[in-house]
């Protein structure tokens, strides 16, 4: 596999539209991260680790509104390994005009366009979620 955040998101997106409450996706340490990030933000309801005895699972239960219909409207696979993208400090875009995220990773760690603007770095452009 050579674009492992591309699977993680084309997993989720093909769950859901499935209709699937949960989705099992191999584990690593930025797919925890960008997984904690989709639960603080509430696309998401939880998330468990499961120990496989390789590198393991992590089993993500998927939120839907009252309506039937998936919180996360859009999944979109920004940096790829053929294209990287990067941006500084002060040209972190704004997804849906602040009302998506985008997910960065940076020197201090993997975070959202918000927190990346408000502690003053950059970084590549992972993925944007609305």
């Amino acid at each position: 596999m050579t674009d492992p955040i591309a699977d993680y998101l084309t997993r989720i997106r093909n769950a859901q539209q499935a209709g699937h409450r949960r989705v099992d996706i191999p584990a690593s340490k930025l797919k925890r991260a960008i997984t904690k990030i989709l639960m603080d933000k509430g696309y998401i309801q939880k998330f468990i680790d499961i120990e496989d005895g390789k590198q393991g699972l992590i089993r993500l239960f998927l939120r839907y509104d009252h309506y039937g219909q998936p919180v996360i409207r859009m999944l979109e696979r920004r940096s790829r390994p053929g294209l990287r993208t990067y941006c500084t400090s002060d040209d972190i875009p704004r997804v849906k005009n602040g009302l998506g995220i985008a997910v960065l990773t940076t020197s201090r760690g993997v975070m959202t366009d918000k927190e990346a603007r408000k502690v003053g770095v950059g970084g590549e452009i992972l993925c944007y979620i609305y």
